[in-house]
């Protein structure tokens, strides 16, 4: 019979304390770095889709088609586009974009940080050219980047109270923040150089993903580890409270090389919450495997500090051995 643990409930009153040690904990020791960084060329060009079609008529659809062929697939009708333009609903998310981002002049400075970290630790990248649009809500679909593009579904980050979010499960709609924004497109970016692990142990996995949180340290300094992983404050702080029970209730069921699927669903996938079998489940975030991941990374790099494209192409397991991670109790 395996020893049961006891999982602790948290207290409001640490939280700003944790926020502030995340933020300390990511920006601090590098400022001969951040100065380098801040010096990087950048000419980002944002293109306001949202706004043009907005403001579009059905004379004007033409000319918006050859500027953006690639919004508008050819197996659809022009009559689509027009009843579009006309369509309650897309007049009201175009109402609600607009009233959240305004000029997106916040949002396009972040970016414009966020490219240039990007091209301090990987040289070659090309930065794409930014295209915002409304999506009808399409969460899944919120950010797409390829070679030359990103697009981003600002319909998508109208705060997770909205009303043209009631119909999703909390926990999804707790993701649909502006502050979610820049984090987003870090990690569509990190998936073109962090390759999924062919070893499926569960272990490969938290680590896979603990390199997608580590990097955002890197490209995102000036975030809150709440806002990199996507959890509220509270969440963020049940997370740290409970790490070291975590860290045993894994060990001691040998789950860091398991290879069962579920795994996945109960500790990495986004949930409502994460599945010990525990009264105290529902009380904790979802994807605590990969908070657990991350911190065997970030304990791995301050022990053998390596390159962002070394860490990489490190074997989750290497990196785990390598780590001496303790967890904080």
């Amino acid at each position: 019979m395996k020893p049961s643990l006891k999982f602790f409930r948290i207290k409001l009153w640490p939280l700003t304390i944790f926020a502030v040690l995340g933020l300390l904990s990511a920006c601090g020791g590098r400022d001969g770095t951040a100065a380098k960084i801040a010096n990087i060329p950048m000419e980002l060009q944002v293109a306001r889709f949202d706004r043009e079609f907005a403001n579009a008529t059905p004379a004007g659809l033409p000319a918006l088609k050859a500027k953006y062929p690639y919004l508008f697939p050819q197996q659809y009708p022009d009559s689509l586009w027009e009843a579009k333009l006309a369509d309650t609903l897309q007049l009201e998310l175009s109402t609600e974009v607009e009233r959240t981002f305004g000029d997106f002049a916040r949002e396009t400075q972040g970016l414009e940080s966020l490219f240039r970290h990007i091209k301090y630790y990987f040289p070659q990248y090309r930065v794409p050219k930014v295209v915002t649009l409304v999506s009808d809500v399409r969460y899944q679909e919120r950010v797409i980047l390829t070679d030359s593009l990103l697009l981003i579904g600002l319909d998508n980050y109208l705060g997770s109270d909205h009303r043209f979010y009631g119909g999703l499960q909390r926990y999804i709609a707790a993701s649909l923040e502006r502050d979610f924004l820049l984090s987003d497109v870090a990690s569509a970016f990190s998936k073109t150089v962090v390759h999924y692990p062919s070893d499926r142990s569960f272990l490969a996995k938290m680590v896979h993903y603990g390199k997608e949180l580590y990097l955002k340290d890197r490209l995102l300094p000036d975030a809150s580890d709440a806002q990199k992983i996507g959890y509220t404050q509270e969440e963020l702080a049940w997370a740290m409270a409970n790490e070291e029970q975590m860290w045993r209730y894994f060990v001691e069921r040998d789950l860091l090389y398991d290879t069962a699927t579920d795994l996945e669903r109960k500790f990495l996938d986004p949930a409502p919450f994460s599945k010990f079998g525990m009264e105290l489940d529902i009380e904790s975030p979802g994807r605590l495997g990969r908070y657990t991941g991350w911190q065997i990374v970030r304990a791995f790099m301050e022990r053998n500090p390596v390159g962002l494209e070394d860490l990489m192409a490190l074997p989750g397991d290497e990196i785990f051995k390598r780590s001496n991670y303790k967890p904080r109790n």
